[in-house]
């Protein structure tokens, strides 16, 4: 039985960080992940669903070409071929990550750990493919899985989750997506520009709950203009076959339609793998942590989609950064939540960092709006002819800048800025003061602050 100072459980985004941050710190350190390096993102999440979607955009592109005044007819898509590149990307990156791994001198070992137990000096035992190992920090990183609500006749339906549909290789004529949060939007985005007749069916009463709502509305507007049709403030009752039965104020829609996709949001993963050995504080249904990443066991850390606080890739990252830099004794800061970007990857896409209206509104705190067309951008106008987009910035009473949200082509980058000026705490004047380079989309935040 080896030793080690780190053992990580799950291969995902912040177990391959953590154990690549560790192994640079000169820690010795052992991986488990039961699947494939890169976990739920690079397998069957971001990077998938992100390829993806660029196709879509291409196809998007080629099919109004004229608008740029350029000759492209007949464009068409090969499904097969599309997601065949989807894979090709996906095992380039996982193999970058196992050459991280070796390069940092990680042990990875393919296979279900199971903790057995912590003992008294604080080291922990975990199982793993006939072996046995203990370690003297332990990190949780065991992801998140899809949420299967329990709807009558759903489990004899053949629906499709995310993972589902990034291996279709045939295209549906039609799709019900149950659930219009980040994933249904992305995969109504995708099926919608490839042809597919898209329902989304949402509980709410709007979509993408958390993000600005009025630039959440702009985006279903935009793809309802598209041809998708969704239906808000309905809850599904019932399944039979391909039949959906929705409800709203006692009156019932059924939606027929030839393929199912289950988007109805993910949960922590805290059961399978000897979790309750360790009996962790739990907060909901994550593990409870400290501004470290620390348990309710100071040698134990979790990071992650496992905490349930924010299932985002990058936000695992940072997690798994600030857990090392603490377990080597650099942590000047613990983990900050001030400035996580959610990006919904459409075509338009959305994007936000910081306060929303509706958060502060809640909270009762005062602000004031800067909100701007995107069409003030140069470069917007020039690359996204007949497109629209709305760029919100929200500002306390004092001038300091409490969040940005932006819809239109490229947000997703344009976040990047936003979040910086968030999490430092800028004024209003302190962003406008820097120089932009021109012509950008970027430029719209110094504009919509002028």
């Amino acid at each position: 039985m080896i030793t080690y100072d780190v053992a990580i459980i799950g291969g995902g985004p912040a177990g391959y960080t953590a154990a690549e941050r560790a192994g640079a710190a000169g820690l010795s350190t052992v991986l488990f992940e039961k699947n494939a390096l890169g976990g739920v993102c690079l397998n069957e999440g971001c990077i998938p669903t992100k390829t993806l979607l660029y196709s879509a955009k291409v196809f998007d592109t080629v099919k109004h070409a004229s608008r740029y005044a350029v000759g492209a007819e007949n464009a068409s898509i090969d499904l097969p071929k599309i997601i065949a590149r989807k894979n090709k990307v996906v095992k380039k990156l996982v193999a970058g990550i196992r050459m991280k791994m070796k390069e940092h001198g990680v042990a990875t070992i393919e296979g279900t750990a199971c903790i057995e137990g912590r003992a008294p000096d604080g080291t922990v035992a975990v199982a793993c493919a006939g072996e046995r190992y203990e370690a003297r920090h332990l990190l949780v990183c065991a992801g998140s899985e899809a949420v299967i609500p329990p709807i009558p006749g759903l489990d004899t339906a053949g629906y499709w989750t995310s993972r589902e549909a990034l291996q279709a290789k045939e295209l549906p004529s039609s799709l019900v997506i149950i659930g219009g949060g980040v994933i249904g939007m992305e995969f109504a985005s995708f099926f919608n520009s490839l042809g597919a007749k898209v329902q989304v069916v949402e509980m709410l009463d709007e979509i993408l709950t958390g993000m600005d709502k009025e630039l959440s509305a702009l985006l279903r507007a935009e793809y309802a203009r598209k041809g998708v049709t969704f239906y808000t403030g309905h809850s599904v009752r019932a399944v039979n076959g391909t039949e959906v039965r929705i409800e709203k104020d006692g009156e019932t829609r059924i939606l027929e339609d030839g393929k199912i996709l289950l988007s109805t949001g993910r949960r922590p993963v805290t059961r399978g793998f000897g979790l309750e050995t360790l009996s962790l504080e739990r907060l909901g249904h994550g593990i409870k942590v400290n501004e470290y990443m620390q348990t309710s066991l100071p040698n134990v850390y979790a990071c992650g989609d496992v905490t349930g606080y924010s299932l985002l890739a990058h936000t695992a990252v940072a997690e798994a950064e600030t857990a090392v830099r603490h377990i080597t004794g650099k942590a000047v800061r613990g983990m900050s939540y001030r400035a996580i970007p959610g990006i919904v990857y459409t075509n338009p896409e959305l994007a936000g960092v910081g306060a929303t209206e509706e958060q502060l509104q809640a909270e009762g705190k005062a602000y004031a709006v800067k909100k701007i067309p995107m069409a003030f951008s140069g470069r917007f106008v020039a690359e996204n002819e007949m497109g629209n987009g709305t760029c919100k910035i929200i500002l306390s009473e004092d001038g300091t800048i409490l969040g940005a949200h932006l819809l239109g082509n490229p947000s997703s980058e344009l976040a990047v800025i936003a979040g910086i000026a968030v999490e430092k705490g800028f004024k209003a004047h302190e962003l406008a003061a820097f120089v932009f380079p021109h012509p950008t989309v970027g430029e719209i935040l110094k504009e919509a602050l002028a």
